[in-house]
């Protein structure tokens, strides 16, 4: 495991304790009525409907499993997360009626965690990736190496431009240098902007998948809290 990957998991652990697991299960409840939850929702249906099977799925970072009810074809349900106090909250999750699929509930660090090779059919991830774990190189070698051939990637992060980015005087200037510059000082300065995977745009997401994704779709979603891209990508090769 990396560095990068073992310092968020344990940040993540150390952020979501008792009282805030607490707190974010009683938000739950709230959702039903939030259209920006209501739009994560349609959005992974609509990537769960492209399959012509039951699937098996992975939620990485699955915190108290929002968005479990989600998954209508799932055959297996299996949800990591770095935070044992969310996954008490996930044994009880919203919409835990629409459920049909057994669950697993792991806890683990979603960089680390011993998962065999073609075990899944759907990795998805809301709320975690380019916001609380870099969505990094490692990551994607990682997701395409569980995931089963023709499987799909689905995930939101948070846009560099997002209103809850603050504005530093750095990034201002960053901002206004990187079309004036090419090459590898305009790759340095896109990383710096993205914190090396702790943001991620359009361009870093469409430079960093492929050659082991296909993108199928790359849009932008604004929920309570950000300013997202959501992306869409199937597993190139493989048995």
């Amino acid at each position: 495991m990396s560095d990068v990957g073992a310092n968020s998991a344990g940040k993540a652990a150390a952020l979501y304790d008792g009282a805030y697991a607490h707190r974010y299960r009683e938000h739950d409840e709230t959702l039903t009525n939030s259209a920006p939850y209501r739009g994560f929702v349609a959005w992974l249906q609509r990537v769960c409907a492209a399959f012509s099977h039951p699937i098996d799925a992975l939620d990485l970072g699955c915190g108290t499993g929002r968005y479990f009810s989600a998954l209508l074809c799932a055959r297996t349900i299996t949800g990591i997360d770095a935070s044992a106090q969310m996954l008490e909250h996930a044994r009880r999750p919203i919409g835990s009626d629409r459920i049909t699929a057994p669950v697993t509930l792991i806890h683990g660090d979603l960089f680390s965690h011993p998962f065999a090779a073609d075990s899944f059919d759907l990795a998805y991830s809301i709320g975690v990736l380019a916001e609380h774990a870099p969505l990094n190189a490692p990551l994607v070698a990682r997701v395409h190496r569980l995931l089963r051939a023709g499987g799909r990637f689905a995930f939101s992060t948070v846009h560099p431009e997002s209103p809850s980015v603050a504005k530093t005087t750095a990034r201002k200037l960053a901002r206004v240098l990187e079309p004036l510059t090419a090459g590898s000082s305009r790759r340095w300065l896109h990383a710096r902007l993205m914190a090396d995977g702790k943001y991620a745009d359009e361009r870093w997401i469409a430079e960093l998948l492929p050659p082991a994704f296909a993108i199928e779709s790359i849009e932008r979603f604004v929920s309570e809290a950000h300013l997202h891209c959501l992306c869409v990508a199937r597993k190139v090769g493989g048995a």
